[in-house]
């Protein structure tokens, strides 16, 4: 679980960054990098999801 963690702060990280590129510069090829760090990203929070409920029982 804490791998997952940590890959969950690295994507975050990822996304902010790019998504920052993309709207204070308008760097095109960033909104992209942010649009598929947004997808794993997702991935990664819904294997949190049920990891986590898995760990609560």
């Amino acid at each position: 679980m804490k791998e997952l963690v940590d890959q969950i702060k690295v994507l975050g990280a990822q996304f902010i960054e790019n998504a920052t590129a993309q709207a204070e510069k308008g760097n095109k090829a960033a909104g992209a990098r942010a649009r598929k760090a947004s997808l794993e990203l997702e991935k990664a929070l819904k294997q949190f999801r049920k990891d986590s409920v898995e760990a609560g029982k």
